[in-house]
């Protein structure tokens, strides 16, 4: 009996030395598989983020200059605001910035050079009066599209930054809509906004 017991305490251990040595082999196979996953996921994916962090930084810096237009005042409006308790009005200076266009500025031209020439060249026309001068065709459409605009809204609506912000969108779309391409309008601005 000693020897059976013998026997099968060899073979425990045997056992108990095959299921450690199984363990360890499939903990280093597993680890080594994870690895290799991983360290291709990764490679992927910081491969891609820096192509998306270049293509970002390309368009940053695209996107860095702030386009800057032609200011045009349109003036100020006195109206009413559509609230249905109290009568409430509005008083706002309101401009519009809109694109320039590359025929804008003409680059001045050298002026002649020739020999006996005692005149001088007639001066350039203001650039700025001509835009002035085509904005004003547009300029009734264009203060009747903010009445329209501003006259719809309440007084509550108008007294959240949230409420100008969507009176300045909208006021845009319906501007460019005027211009119907010629020029875009870039920006609006409120100078002078009162309640009443």
């Amino acid at each position: 009996m000693a020897e059976n017991d013998q026997d099968n305490k060899q073979e425990m251990t045997k056992f108990l030395i095959m299921m450690i040595a199984s363990i360890v082999i499939m903990l280093i196979v597993s680890i080594v598989i994870n690895y290799v996953v991983v360290e291709n996921i990764i490679t992927q994916k910081l491969s891609t983020l820096q192509l998306n962090t270049e293509e970002l930084s390309e368009e940053d810096a695209d996107s860095d200059e702030v386009q800057k237009g032609i200011i045009v005042d349109l003036g100020d409006f006195i109206l009413n605001l559509c609230d249905e308790n109290a009568k409430k009005y509005l008083k706002v200076n309101v401009a519009i910035e809109v694109t320039k266009k590359d025929t804008d500025f003409p680059k001045e031209e050298a002026k002649g050079g020739g020999g006996h020439g005692h005149g001088e060249a007639a001066p350039a026309a203001d650039p700025l009066a001509a835009i002035q001068a085509e904005m004003n065709q547009y300029k009734p459409a264009i203060r009747d599209a903010v009445i329209t605009n501003l006259s719809s809204k309440t007084s509550a609506e108008l007294s959240t930054a949230a409420g100008k912000e969507l009176s300045k969108e909208q006021i845009t779309n319906d501007i460019n809509s005027i211009l119907g391409g010629e020029r875009e309008v870039l920006r609006v601005s409120f100078g002078q906004f009162i309640i009443q």
